[in-house]
């Protein structure tokens, strides 16, 4: 499955998951085992952990709020996820891939209401507006992230973006519904009360 860590790569032909191919890479095996609950479980939040871009601790912290939290402990932690300031910059099409968006907000070139934030694990409200700063508005890279953007349409409902002005407003808080991929956050939860 395409985590999309590359960008616009897997939006192509060329995409590595989409081969022909109906077995693993590396040397022949002989049979696979079936997986246990265990592995499952720890799969998916590696595949989750993988696709945010997050070290194994900061997970963790993650979903040790999203427990304290009211409401459903597996979608309060995907809200928590989505709301993450590189996540969003992701999101709103200023960024080709959560990478790009981290070192976008590390190298200092992203405002949130009208103050630099350098902190990618920064946590948007709603209400917050998130724009680029002036002196990288022009950039190439950020240009041919919006061109990318535009061209599949991939702003959720839950943003409002402004292409021209490079900035984005937080309409709402987002919800379960609004994530599109096919995360399994229910074994994340099972995982982590054991």
């Amino acid at each position: 499955m395409p985590l999309m860590l590359k960008g616009q790569r897997c939006l192509t032909d060329k995409c590595p998951v989409k081969s022909k191919k109906k077995y693993p890479p590396g040397p022949p095996r002989k049979r696979r085992a079936k997986l246990s609950d265990y592995a499952v479980q720890l799969r998916e939040k590696q595949r989750i952990r993988r696709s945010y871009g997050l070290m194994e601790s900061q997970f963790r912290l993650l979903f040790k709020d999203a427990l304290r939290m009211k409401g459903v402990t597996g979608d309060t932690l995907m809200s928590l996820l989505e709301r993450r300031l590189d996540n969003v910059l992701y999101r709103m099409g200023f960024a080709s891939s959560r990478s790009q968006a981290r070192q976008l907000v590390k190298h200092k070139h992203v405002l949130v209401s009208g103050k630099i934030v350098d902190i990618p694990s920064y946590r948007v409200n709603e209400g917050s507006v998130v724009s680029m700063r002036e002196n990288y508005a022009s950039n190439v890279m950020l240009e041919d992230s919006i061109k990318l953007a535009k061209a599949i349409d991939s702003v959720p409902g839950w943003i409002e973006v402004d292409f021209e002005k490079r900035n984005g407003r937080i309409i709402r808080l987002p919800m379960r519904e609004d994530i599109t991929t096919n995360f399994n956050d229910q074994l994340v939860v099972e995982l982590y009360s054991k």
